[in-house]
């Protein structure tokens, strides 16, 4: 769940070395919604060592501008020759707190989980479930430090409580290297190194990247490829 330009964009690039990408973390949510009259368009897809792949596109819009932000996530996968599309998220996000001196951004996000994956194979809950997660974000120089906690609650069927961390370097304004870590109490742990790279075509940004996440779930370690795709651009002017 992720947005690229904030009041925190507008202060980091006052800087020399400006902070040009926000917002265009992998697996850890950053803190950062949409401004007015703008939209973001996310695409991911990863493959595991088994053949087994998932993919999701996300659209975000301010609602009106950066401090609401209305989303929706639709997740697909396939594995061991049975695909479609899974459970779709539909999410609000409110902006907190704004980055500013010592203070990090904050902006809790609400989802609903909507039943739309085949309970029968495998790619959904097949009941309606909410997703919360509250993610900080804080810039310390080339630095960004990113921390998300939260909870999955799908009645009948799991109650899972999760924590991730990130750190984003800026080697440039445009590329950065990253380390993210998820886990999931009790279930797995995923550690992810990856980078991005963007580029800016006026008021329109094209953000690609990659990602070596491995994965440790009941004893059994797992590497996949996660490649990620980004377009932001205006809707109004």
């Amino acid at each position: 769940m992720t947005a690229c330009v904030s009041v925190a964009a507008v202060e980091a690039r006052a800087q020399s070395n400006k902070w040009e990408i926000l917002d265009n973390s992998f697996l850890v949510e950053e803190s950062f919604n949409q401004e007015a009259g703008v939209v973001q368009n996310i695409f991911t897809w990863s493959r595991h060592r088994s053949g087994g792949w998932e993919a999701s596109f996300t659209q975000e819009w301010p609602a009106p501008n950066l401090t609401h932000q209305l989303s929706y996530t639709i997740p697909f996968s396939k594995s061991d020759g049975i695909g479609g599309i899974n459970d779709v998220l539909l999410n609000y996000r409110y902006q907190l707190l704004v980055e500013g001196g010592r203070r990090p951004a904050v902006s809790p996000r609400f989802s609903l989980i909507l039943p739309s994956g085949r309970e029968a194979d495998g790619l959904g809950s097949g009941v309606i479930g909410l997703q919360v997660n509250l993610p900080a974000s804080k810039q310390f120089d080339d630095l960004y430090i990113h921390a998300n906690a939260g909870w999955t609650w799908l009645p009948g069927v799991d109650s899972t409580p999760h924590v991730a961390g990130s750190g984003i370097w800026r080697m440039s304004p445009m590329f950065n290297v990253f380390l993210e870590a998820v886990a999931e109490i009790d279930q797995l742990l995923t550690v992810s190194p990856g980078f991005r790279r963007g580029w800016n075509f006026g008021e329109h940004q094209l953000v690609i990247g990659a990602a070596a996440p491995v994965t440790r779930a009941s004893g059994v370690t797992d590497v996949a490829l996660l490649t990620y795709f980004s377009y932001e651009l205006p809707f109004r002017r």
